[in-house]
């Protein structure tokens, strides 16, 4: 089994986002800021609200969070998008209110839709950045491979389905719902998965040697787990992501290098209103 730690990259994505904020802060006095919008409460939003806090302090990016009221959504992202100082807003889903989530995500000024969701984003999408990050730094090779993706979720499976179908992928998108996922899979060299469903899917459902990438996150007794049944890590000729430390902390770091794009575009715009 090989295992594709994402883990392992973020400490020289780290550095490298460091250098490029202290240049930020020290020639341009530009402090790159994320708005962190989320309503209710949910456990595991602050497991990602709390993870994402962290790293940025890591990486002198400052993050603020704000918690309005349904009522309030729309004017919060208003207020950021209208504030100067903040660079990117991401909308921490699942909303308390999931009938709210386009509105919320399309409210987000395109410069600062770091996440990658909205109609207009300027940027990637995070955790589709991430996936190729991770393959890429494992020398896996997607071109003249089948892949499948399990999930056509707006954060992992939509996204990635239409980066890797620009890109000229061979890929075929499949959901829970799917009608005999087992033989729908067969065939997959590459299987991303992202549905939310534990344990959906098993070791008898993936081809001899496949890569698969478990991107999948649910929460269970207060654990976030993913969407690959047991049997499938006792597999040992699988490339395959870990139980944590695959793809989830490389989408952090995805998403702070748009932070960092968008606070250096502010930076770019401003030395050539100067010259």
């Amino acid at each position: 089994m090989k295992i594709l730690d994402g883990s392992e990259l973020v400490s020289y994505i780290k550095e490298r986002q460091l250098k490029q904020v202290r240049a930020l802060r020290m020639s341009w006095r530009i402090i790159p800021r994320l708005a962190i919008v989320r309503t209710g409460e949910n456990s595991v939003i602050d497991v990602y609200v709390r993870l994402k806090s962290i790293y940025g302090e890591d990486i002198l990016v400052e993050v603020d969070v704000y918690n309005p009221s349904d009522d309030e959504l729309i004017n919060q992202i208003n207020l950021l998008n209208n504030d100067e100082n903040v660079h990117g807003i991401i909308v921490q889903l699942p909303l308390s209110n999931p009938d709210l989530t386009d509105t919320a995500i399309n409210a987000i000024t395109s410069t600062k839709d770091v996440d990658g969701l909205g109609a207009d984003s300027s940027f990637t999408p995070a955790t589709a950045t991430a996936i190729n990050w991770l393959l890429a730094g494992y020398n896996v090779n997607l071109y003249d491979k089948k892949i499948a993706i399990v999930g056509n979720g707006r954060l992992v499976g939509a996204s990635l389905a239409k980066l890797w179908n620009n890109s000229g992928l061979d890929i075929s998108v499949y959901d829970d719902k799917t009608t005999d996922l087992k033989t729908a899979l067969a065939p997959a060299e590459v299987i991303i998965t992202a549905t939310g469903v534990p344990g959906l899917i098993k070791g008898d459902m993936i081809r001899q040697k496949a890569v698969v990438v478990d991107a999948g996150t649910s929460s269970e007794h207060g654990k976030i787990i993913g969407d690959l049944a047991k049997d499938v890590r006792n597999r040992q000729d699988l490339t395959i992501t870990p139980e944590k430390g695959g793809v989830g902390s490389l989408t952090v770091s995805a998403l702070f290098d748009n932070v960092i794009i968008a606070a250096r575009k502010i930076a770019d715009k401003s030395g050539q209103q100067d010259t």
